[in-house]
């Protein structure tokens, strides 16, 4: 019997607005899996994830999460939105943050118990801040908010965590510490993770597969497969190099101003 995979879209077409953002999109991510999402601003890199909360209904195709149609809710989805910075003013605390994704599908919170207690200090300590447990969120740095959101998608321990660009805000240290977090729950958990990003270098040793989607087409491959200069070249319609210096990878795309196209660049945040 095949076992569910955490996440599968078959024949998948995304439209907004009556663009096609993508097409024929075949891609099954199993149990334990980290599948990194890049490309070009505009490319409906988040729009997979709207997909998978049942936000945007599909053109043509499926979605599936964990063998049960998309949007039907469930805990066992973690997800880390674009970062919004919390207004100064609120007073919810990081750890009142953090249970929310714990117990937040219920009507209002979940009643403070011990193991609440504790899962909640946990996830606060895997993302580096468990000592900001009772400081107000709007109190928080912008890479510090962004720390505790990671918290609350980890709290529930899901099978499926979807982030949306999570490391933006941190420094190099803690994006080390953030990505770890997240690696480590996929390893433990045998979760599937959703990694949009726009470097692969952070995270490219935790990486098994790699989606890169274009205002053109998509491909889907082991990080070594995708980012040769032949293929993004033949993604983007233009000359594209791919470099690899000390074990970064780095692309250099057609200029800017180039009628039709994206700077390659922008969706690596590599710069020769």
């Amino acid at each position: 019997m095949t076992p569910v995979s955490a996440l599968e879209f078959r024949s998948a077409t995304a439209r907004v607005g009556g663009r096609v953002l993508w097409a024929d999109l075949d891609l099954r991510v199993e149990p334990g899996e980290f599948v990194a999402v890049l490309g070009p601003n505009g490319a409906g890199k988040s729009s997979l994830f709207r997909a998978v909360l049942g936000q945007l209904p599909l053109a043509a195709g499926t979605v599936s999460v964990l063998g049960q149609p998309a949007g039907t809710g469930s805990a066992d989805i973690g997800y880390v939105p674009q970062q919004k910075l919390f207004d100064r003013g609120t007073a919810l605390r990081a750890r009142d943050l953090v249970a929310l994704g714990r117990d937040g599908q219920r009507y209002g919170p979940g009643r403070p118990t011990a193991a609440r207690r504790q899962a909640v200090l946990a996830a606060l300590e895997h993302t580096g801040m468990r000592r900001a447990a009772d400081t107000p969120v709007g109190l928080l740095s912008g890479g510090e908010q962004q720390r505790v959101r990671i918290a609350q998608a980890l709290v529930s321990s899901p099978r499926l965590l979807l982030a949306d660009e999570p490391l933006l805000s941190l420094d190099l240290q803690h994006q080390r510490a953030v990505s770890d977090a997240i690696d480590e729950h996929r390893s433990s958990a045998q979760a599937g993770v959703v990694f949009i990003t726009h470097d692969i270098n952070p995270i490219l040793g935790m990486v098994d597969r790699v989606l890169y989607l274009t205002a053109s087409g998509h491909v889907i491959g082991r990080p070594d497969e995708v980012f040769r200069s032949e293929v993004l070249s033949r993604l983007y319609g233009t000359e594209v190099d791919v470099l690899d210096i000390r074990g970064r990878i780095v692309v250099v795309g057609p200029p800017a101003e180039s009628a039709g196209h994206h700077h390659a660049d922008s969706a690596h945040g590599g710069h020769a």
